[in-house]
């Protein structure tokens, strides 16, 4: 009988409950019982809405408090010394977001309080906006099972009547995420950490778990034969332990095909592939797989939010079926619906007709289900879901609120001269010195400063008419009032004015530009008890009016030093956004670029000198496997060039980019073109400047100094040191000093405290290096 399957579900509750019990436990406003007690609340609620919608094979140990590859780090006992060695929530949590004294609200030991330690480094999961933490192996490291969290789940639900399938990151994959303090390969570390895995495997067997899933997402990537290797010796070791629960290994994120030599041969019960992503793949799958191993197909999109195409999908599944038997096939979605919002039923704002067009994490296992009940013959319900499918289908196809013909036309006529800029790059800044007459290593922030319960609370009321617009407009003038003159009172070099008025730097963009729609409750988990609620973009973007400029404006008003205009770039709006899937990507990705482009020729009109435009999201959008890379970077620096050249060349155009590896796109961040870009490399130490060094990045660089997710407070020293670093490895009179990213989610005191070091850090290496000020510095610069 063909069974459905679920591979994760979403964690952070319908109303966001575990933010909230996260926030308050780690303010100390309440015990760590009220939390687990949250916990567990969720867990049980989500167990049981799974198997209401019919799901056979429901996860457990999908759920954490933070992030799952932590969990796995607490697992296998692969605690960083420093961090002690207990494998406890304040381990945990000290990993993830650093630790300090005073940095929360709850008594700790003295040996506790005296520490003071950095979070973990944290980078994107693959291709997706989801932040996990990145582990740190010793060349020895011991691994050992340091917690009991996958059986404990297990027996939670088993205690509910439920009977699940635990979900472990596999070993190969957890090894490759990670990396050795010594620089050494972490895959050498395998027959250390195997053992654990056995353990655990004979420990969930003992429990009664019949599954367990093993996801291994890096049989999606290119093949190498040290991962396939790996990946043989793992599960020829996990396939002979006694007594063990049948394996279902799960592959997401794109095909098996480039290891399909070993995915497909590898000594599992059960094999899991992608369809939305790779849906070419089912034809090989069907021939390689062995004469025993089932079948799960991946065919409901995990990763965005449209309902499926159930014919299509259903055609799919029939097809292995004939070739398989119906009790070799399961079906579900591509991979966790952990990247969906919870449920559609709570959108009340969105119109019917779009509505229609779309399916959370509640309603993509309905899909599943109904699926499922089609390949087994069961009528009713499942012929009236197929037929509501078509007609949504239908629908949407022919919707005349899709195009817009006047964008289509812009886009025709775009030429390649309408993506270069005036001038080289070094002539460039020979005009941006003049004009902005800016100190050696200038200090900078990255746009946002705190949102504040002030802040929320009057958005909240102005949005829900409790507030006035003019009263609204007063409250923000006054925000921003107070933000440039603290900067201006701490010694800033180039101001922000602190987007009090923005909800989200995607969301705020797209509630201004036409083709886009937005959810009440579409939330998901970006890292911890951080979640973005992503706009739907469904047709033609274009600008209806200028966004910015207003705000830009006022604050330029207010001072003499120059305010950076800050916008959010075409790449990054594209990746955090759900995006329409009945035209290319790059179109859709040129579409939002000429908007942004004009907001940036409108705000260099205002007079403002310098304009950001982020791209935290260019190296998440790279595709994963080489062979797919040149033709995304391509329409992706095409697209930033295109909403940054229309500017004059004395304009200064920065960049942002969030954690990500650089060696790979090195290239094609310097063909962006950006006088500055700024990056985060507190948490890896400047490690990742390695990429800038070796490549001889020609424009300037703003390296991040602290780590803007943590909330402790780096000395000055700790600053100074990292800019020193920096300057070991690229010239000191290229430097910009600022923190990692935006300090949104930041509260005062701390970013007041660390903002105020870094000023002065950049002041005391000023006169360490003897650098010039103003325009003295190019000609410093230019003499280096």
């Amino acid at each position: 009988m063909v069974l459905a399957t679920n591979l994760g579900f979403p964690r952070i509750g319908l109303k966001r409950e575990l933010k909230s019990a996260l926030e308050a436990y780690w303010s100390g406003k309440q015990p760590i019982e009220n939390l687990l007690h949250t916990a567990k609340d969720l867990r049980a609620r989500h167990w049981r809405l799974q198997k209401d919608a019919g799901i056979d094979h429901i996860p457990s140990n999908d759920f954490s408090l933070y992030d799952h590859v932590l969990d796995t780090i607490l697992l296998t006992g692969a605690i960083p010394a420093a961090y002690g060695t207990k494998a406890d929530l304040h381990a945990y949590f000290a990993m993830a977001r650093g630790h300090q004294i005073a940095c929360c609200g709850h008594a700790h030991t003295k040996s506790d309080q005296s520490s003071d330690v950095p979070a973990l480094e944290m980078t994107k999961w693959y291709d997706t906006n989801y932040h996990y933490i990145v582990p740190v192996f010793e060349a020895d490291q011991n691994f050992r099972l340091a917690a009991t969290k996958p059986v404990d789940e297990f027996l939670e639900a088993k205690a509910l009547g439920i009977v699940t399938r635990p979900v472990l990151l596999g070993p190969v994959s957890f090894l490759t995420l990670g990396k050795r303090r010594d620089h050494g390969a972490a895959l050498d570390l395998l027959p250390r950490l195997l053992p654990v895995y056995v353990e655990l495997l004979e420990k969930l067997g003992a429990a009664g778990a019949e599954w367990v899933q093993i996801d291994e997402p890096v049989l999606v990537l290119d093949a190498d034969p040290a991962t396939q290797e790996a990946l043989r010796q793992a599960y020829a070791t996990l396939s002979r332990v006694a007594k063990r629960p049948k394996i279902m290994l799960a592959s997401y994120f794109g095909s098996l095909c480039p290891n399909a030599s070993v995915g497909f041969n590898l000594p599992v019960e059960a094999l899991h592939i992608d369809l939305a992503r790779a849906p070419e793949q089912l034809d090989d799958a069907l021939a390689a797989i062995g004469n025993k191993t089932i079948l799960s197909l991946g065919l409901i999109d995990g990763r965005n939010i449209w309902r499926a195409d159930l014919d299509k999908a259903l055609t799919a599944a029939q097809k292995a079926v004939k070739a398989l038997g119906n009790d070799r096939v399961w079906v579900g979605p591509s991979c966790s619906l952990l990247f969906s919002p919870i449920d559609l039923a709570g959108e009340t704002k969105l119109d019917d007709e779009l509505k229609s067009w779309l399916a959370f994490a509640v309603q993509k296992l309905g899909e599943v289900g109904t699926i499922a009940k089609a390949l087994r013959g069961e009528k009713g319900d499942t012929d009236k879901a197929l037929v509501e499918a078509r007609a949504a289908q239908a629908t949407r196809r022919a919707s005349k609120r899709i195009h817009n013909p006047a964008v289509r036309s812009r886009i025709k006529a775009l030429t390649p001269k309408d993506a270069e800029r005036g001038k080289a790059y070094t002539e460039r800044r020979v005009e941006q010195a003049k004009r902005l007459d800016l100190p050696g290593l200038p200090t900078t922030t990255i746009g946002s400063f705190p949102q504040t319960a002030d802040v929320r609370v009057a958005r909240a009321d102005w949005r829900k008419g409790a507030m006035s617009d003019a009263a609204y407009q007063s409250f923000l003038e006054e925000q921003t009032r107070q933000a440039i003159k603290w900067q201006e009172e701490i010694g800033l070099d180039v101001l922000v004015h602190g987007e009090f008025e923005r909800n989200d730097m995607v969301e705020y963009f797209g509630e201004q530009l036409q083709g886009f729609a937005f959810t009440s409750n579409g939330w998901v988990q970006s890292y911890g008890s951080r979640c973005v609620k992503p706009p739907v973009i469904f047709g033609d973007v274009t600008r209806k009016a200028p966004m910015t400029v207003g705000w830009t404006r006022f604050a330029q008003s207010l001072t003499s030093q120059p305010v950076k205009g800050m916008l959010t770039g075409p790449v990054t709006i594209l990746q955090w956004s759900f995006v329409r899937d009945d035209q290319p990507r790059a179109t859709t990705c040129r579409e939002i670029a000429l908007a942004i482009r004009d907001e940036v020729v409108d705000l260099e009109s205002a007079g403002i000198a310098i304009i950001q435009i982020d791209e935290p999201a260019i190296r998440e959008g790279l595709p994963l496997v080489k062979s797919a890379r040149g033709d995304y970077l391509n329409w992706a620096v095409e697209c930033f060039r295109l909403s940054s050249s229309g500017v004059r060349d004395e304009t200064q155009i920065h960049t942002h980019m969030c954690y990500s590896e650089f060696n790979d796109i090195i290239d094609a961040i310097s063909k962006m073109d950006a006088d500055v870009i700024s990056i985060e490399t507190a948490r890896s130490a400047m490690e990742l400047l390695d990429a800038f060094v070796s490549f001889k990045y020609p424009n300037e660089i703003g390296p991040g100094v602290y780590d803007i997710h943590s909330p402790r407070v780096p000395s000055v020293e700790e600053m100074k040191n990292l800019i020193q670093s920096a300057a070991k490895l690229l010239p000191v009179g290229h430097l910009w000093v600022n923190p990692d990213c935006g300090l949104k989610t930041r509260a005062w005191p701390e970013t007041k405290s660390a903002l105020v070091n870094m000023v002065q850090a950049a002041r005391e290496l000023r006169a360490q290096f003897k650098l010039a000020t103003g325009k003295a510095k190019l000609k410093e610069s230019k003499a280096a």
